[in-house]
């Protein structure tokens, strides 16, 4: 399945049924009087978070979603049957944007959650709703209103705990495959991974959900590389865990190419509570990683950690900072203890 995080779809609610001008005529009855029924409620549409979807490929073969139209009201007194309401299913952490892509109408984070995007119209009234002492034989009755349409964004935010964010070839991909059950490509080229992963992380018996977003590198904020759209799936995490490469160039200078651009993307990702650490340890000298630490220490002004996704070494102590920021209080379902737990997949890949 391949992932897919914004979609922009199409949606009308059903029409109201027109009301009914009809007058009950039977041998035998001498005062029929009006009996025209009213109209059928139209469909509404509605957006629900359904269990299991972990993206939005649904709304890539299928733009266009109209609900049924109220059934018109007809004579004896019959109402019109309400039109069917049409369900798009999403999953969790799914925001419904306005055309303009910056009016938010809808957050979605629980599972189950439904919102109605847009109600059916109104059916119309039969001339039997009309009838009084006065009026004893009302020969009008109401169309239906119509329904609401638009055009509306749809946009994926994983829920996670935690984010890897860091240069290409960092090491990201790496880190997470050793810390979970994840299986994302892992590759000596950059821009291996092209869309976002997850994988659930157990921590001295604590669990969490780790996202890993693709490399950024500068310039992009402006579209440079993969660009910073995948940005958006971390913005719900309540730590970052920067990687920086220690076979770079210059590990002060990759950490703070990232910075900025976590600057110019928004959404208080810097505001955020990081967590530095020097990746690949294992892959340079003793002397050249002391090199590399003062740094990368001078430019993020804390003391990173030191670790080696390829051995393991110093992942556990990684893992432990991140849980103990995490806490009590964990973003995602799966975090939570297995009584408490809304299921809720987090293979983006299945």
């Amino acid at each position: 399945m391949k992932f897919l995080d914004e979609a922009k779809v199409y949606i009308r609610s059903g029409d109201g049924g027109n009301g009914c001008v009809a007058f009950r005529r039977e041998k035998f009855i001498e005062f029929g009087g009006p009996s025209g029924g009213n109209g059928g409620r139209g469909g509404s549409v509605i957006i629900e978070v359904a269990d299991g979807l972990n993206t939005l490929i649904d709304y890539r073969y299928q733009q266009h979603f109209k609900a049924q139209k109220g059934e018109n009201g007809m004579g004896s007194d019959r109402h019109g049957a309400n039109g069917k309401a049409i369900v798009l299913k999403v999953p969790v952490g799914t925001q419904v944007f306005d055309e303009d892509r910056e009016t938010l109408i809808h957050d979605f984070t629980k599972l189950g959650e439904k919102f109605v995007l847009a109600e059916g119209g109104n059916g119309g009234f039969g001339n039997a709703h009309f009838k009084s002492s006065t009026n004893r034989a009302p020969r009008n009755a109401n169309p239906g209103q119509p329904g609401e349409e638009r055009w509306i964004w749809l946009r994926l935010k994983l829920i996670a705990d935690a984010g890897l964010v860091g240069l290409p070839n960092a090491g990201k991909s790496t880190f997470l495959s050793k810390v979970s059950a994840a299986k994302p490509k892992i590759a000596d080229y950059p821009f291996t991974t092209l869309h976002p992963q997850l994988g659930v992380v157990n921590a001295d018996g604590r669990e969490f959900v780790l996202a890993d977003i693709p490399g950024l590198i500068e310039g992009a904020h402006e579209g440079a590389g993969l660009g910073d759209r995948f940005l958006g799936h971390v913005e719900r995490c309540r730590v970052l865990l920067h990687l920086v490469d220690a076979t770079c160039e210059h590990a002060g200078k990759a950490y703070k190419t990232v910075r900025k651009e976590l600057d110019a993307y928004g959404g208080q990702l810097t505001d955020k509570i990081e967590i530095v650490a020097l990746n690949k340890i294992d892959a340079v000298e003793p002397d050249e990683l002391k090199k590399q630490k003062d740094r990368l220490k001078r430019a993020a002004k804390k003391t990173p950690l030191l670790l080696s996704g390829a051995t393991g070494q110093g992942v556990r102590e990684a893992l432990r900072a991140l849980a103990d920021v995490i806490g009590e209080s964990p973003v995602s379902s799966k975090a939570k203890s297995e009584a408490e737990a809304e299921p809720w997949s987090v293979d983006v890949e299945r």
